[in-house]
């Protein structure tokens, strides 16, 4: 059974920085791709960054590109998300997921954390 735990997330104001992560457990991490997606009232579900650990590739939304880094840690089982110079935009509902790989759309996902908000302030 696939499990995701995330942490962190919060308040920050405009240009701050936060940081999530996520424990996996349930599968094999340096096989598979796990992703962070954001979530605002009313709108679909975005993918904001995604890493294949198994071909050593990311994938950044255009929006956060440049701003935030996906990373795994291989020894903790975790991915964490930095992000750095945050915009009010960036306000929502973060979720880990895990889609295996970094083509999957949100709604064929079935594996999902709990959700973390992150609120930022201009």
């Amino acid at each position: 059974e696939v499990q995701l735990v995330e942490s962190g997330g919060g308040f920050a104001q405009a240009g701050g920085s936060l940081s999530l992560s996520c424990a996996a457990s349930g599968f094999t991490f340096d096989e598979y791709a796990l992703a962070w997606f954001r979530q605002v009232p009313g709108k679909e579900r975005e993918r904001v960054a995604c890493i294949d650990a198994f071909h050593g590739s990311t994938y950044y939304n255009d929006a956060v590109k440049g701003r935030f880094t996906i990373s795994n840690d291989y020894a903790k089982r975790t991915v964490r998300l930095q992000m750095n110079r945050l915009k009010p935009e960036d306000t929502a509902v973060y979720y880990c997921a895990f889609p295996g790989d970094c083509y999957t759309s949100s709604r064929s996902i079935s594996d999902w954390g709990q959700g973390t908000a992150v609120t930022v302030s201009s």
